[in-house]
């Protein structure tokens, strides 16, 4: 469990840490680590944890992070060396990979940290400043104080620009939010217009079944009525027996005038 010694016994690790041997075993260490990093970025997305949510998110770090620091891994050592070369180590350039593949053990922690906003970053990059001075004093021969300072100033950097980034990281995310509450009202909005706007449609078509309905009463009525009104012989058919004509009617009605005169005038 070499990841167990390097945080359980920092100093003894690198004391005893071989110089050369090759890249392939630093190089495999530093991608299961950051491998276990990935999954707990994940878990922590899953949750709701990071400022970006989800489960493609979650699912990128699983795959990216592995890939991203078997690449950047030999970037990050050649700064190192760099580094160490201007203060004085005599160690090659596998040295000082072999340095930093087995302080990425500390990864998943430093993953879990970064949940704490600003002050979880800034305590990753301590720890991880820590364990550079121990490997620049066990591993380069380096003088401690020599070490702290170097490392401690570029931890300051290193922490504000972290600090910086994640705080329009989340000035971004809150806009992005911000504009997804936006987009979700103005669906909300075209949804209820729809609906109002169906209702209405519903409305106006009742309303008009309603009056053509009444229409379709009213001409039922006035067609019963001129049934009412017919006269007594329908055209095209002779008068029935004892019924009386349109040209009978007014003439019976005179004759009935005239005996109710007559009668007026003997009383």
């Amino acid at each position: 469990m070499i990841a167990f010694q390097v945080i359980s016994s920092p100093y003894e690790f690198f004391r005893e840490m071989p110089r050369e041997g090759g890249y392939r075993q630093p190089l495999l260490f530093m991608v299961v680590m950051a491998l276990v990093s990935g999954v707990l970025q994940a878990l922590l997305s899953f949750a709701g944890y990071t400022l970006v949510e989800g489960m493609e998110p979650g699912f990128g770090s699983i795959i990216i992070l592995p890939i991203a620091v078997a690449v950047f891994g030999f970037v990050g050592a050649a700064i190192l060396f760099v580094v160490w070369k201007l203060m004085g180590s005599v160690e090659n350039y596998e040295t000082a990979y072999r340095c930093i593949a087995y302080i990425s053990a500390l990864s998943p922690f430093t993953t879990v940290l970064g949940v704490i906003p600003f002050f979880g970053g800034t305590i990753g990059v301590a720890i991880c400043i820590y364990y550079l001075v121990i490997a620049s004093v066990e591993v380069h021969e380096l003088r401690a104080v020599r070490a702290w300072i170097v490392f401690g100033v570029i931890g300051a950097v290193v922490a504000f620009g972290g600090v910086m980034a994640e705080t329009q990281a989340r000035e971004l995310a809150q806009e992005a939010a911000d504009i997804k509450s936006q987009a979700v009202l103005q669906d909300l909005m075209v949804k209820a217009r729809q609906k109002s706007e169906e209702v209405q449609r519903k409305a106006e078509e009742a309303m008009q079944q309603q009056l053509e309905m009444q229409q379709q009463a009213y001409e039922q009525e006035q067609q019963g009525y001129q049934q009412v009104q017919q006269p007594y012989v329908v055209e095209g058919q002779p008068p029935q027996e004892g019924q009386p004509t349109q040209e009978e009617k007014p003439a019976e009605n005179q004759a009935g005038g005239s005996q109710t005169e007559t009668r007026e005038i003997r009383q």
